[in-house]
């Protein structure tokens, strides 16, 4: 069980709250008066209260950092709300009085917006991390629901950022965001799938981090095809060529370089395979496509029935196949087979 302090803006009092085990995942909370006694409110109290009070006073000395950051969360986010208009606002302050899980995402959000990376880098850490819903280790299936619902958060305060003006930011908190939910999935039983969406959805705030930023070209192929060739990307299924309009020219060859040097080396490797076939069919020519698959050749045939699906039905050689530029050349980085 772990503590999180929460404070209510512009006041002393605030609560502590922490994931607790049941059926499955749900979270108890502990109100702090104004002489930090402890109480539970009237009518819920219960045995996962009982033991939230000993985590919190096992650590004493915690309490009074949390609820200083909490203050300072709060605070930011009144600065925030004061930007809405007096109805909305007051129809936004009683959901948050109303409800923990609101005040904490408006608080990310105000963080987001008021370029608080400190505090949004903490809060899209905690969203990503499986402990609070692991049952010995682990997150069972009942618990990876409320994971799943929770973790969304983290790409709705990356967006935030890029929303408002940080883009580069965004594009550094995506990329250490891609890599903790990486990790995580051998945390979780994922069988509804609901890491694929979060990933899906952290590669297109990165990617529009990335359209808003115009990063450096060099470091952004670099990690482009070094993330491609990771475990990571069996969740984000980035398409490489949905960053030419980021990379341009230079950039996209400065990707096909260190992914060709990475095929060469392991030419029956999936990811290896995935982004030369990518790469092969941008540059419009059915040779280096080809030389690709002639490489890793099946031993039932496959290979090569798949390779009569793709190629054209005449004059193969020099033809293209339907890339996304239909310039007909030779592809850089291969050389033609002799055989299939």
């Amino acid at each position: 069980m772990r503590a999180d302090v929460g404070a209510r803006a512009n006041r002393s009092s605030g609560w502590i709250t922490a994931a607790a085990h049941g059926t499955d995942a749900y979270e108890a909370e502990l109100t702090l008066d104004g002489s930090d006694g402890l109480y539970g409110m009237e009518g819920d109290f219960c045995k996962h209260l009982v033991a939230l009070g000993p985590t919190v006073l096992a650590e004493p000395e915690a309490v009074p950092g949390q609820c200083g950051r909490a203050r300072t969360r709060a605070q930011e986010q009144d600065a925030w709300l004061a930007t809405f208009s007096r109805e909305l606002l007051a129809l936004v302050r009683e959901q948050v009085a109303e409800d923990r899980q609101s005040a904490r995402r408006l608080e990310l959000r105000a963080a987001s917006a008021s370029g608080d990376l400190v505090e949004v880098r903490a809060r899209i850490r905690e969203l990503l991390d499986t402990a609070p819903f692991e049952r010995y280790g682990y997150v069972e299936y009942v618990d990876a629901h409320a994971y799943g619902e929770q973790a969304p958060q983290a790409v709705s305060a990356i967006d935030a950022l890029t929303v408002a003006g940080r883009p580069a930011d965004a594009i550094s908190l995506s990329r250490e965001a891609m890599r903790l939910l990486s990790q995580a999935q051998d945390a979780i039983d994922d069988s509804d799938g609901h890491l694929g969406g979060i990933g899906a959805a952290l590669a297109e705030a990165h990617l529009g981090a990335c359209r808003a930023a115009c990063p450096e070209v060099d470091e952004t192929a670099r990690w482009l095809v070094a993330h491609l060739l990771s475990d990571r990307d069996d969740l984000t299924g980035i398409d490489p060529l949905d960053h030419e309009d980021v990379l341009g020219a230079q950039g996209m060859a400065r990707v096909k370089e260190p992914a060709a040097a990475a095929w060469r080396r392991n030419r029956t490797g999936w990811a290896e395979k995935y982004l030369m076939e990518q790469l092969a069919k941008a540059e419009g020519v059915v040779d280096g496509w080809v030389a690709v698959h002639a490489a890793d050749l099946a031993p039932d045939g496959s290979t090569h029935q798949s390779l009569a699906r793709e190629l054209p039905p005449s004059d193969a050689r020099t033809r293209p196949c339907g890339g996304r530029n239909a310039a007909s050349r030779k592809h850089p980085m291969t050389s033609p087979p002799t055989t299939l």
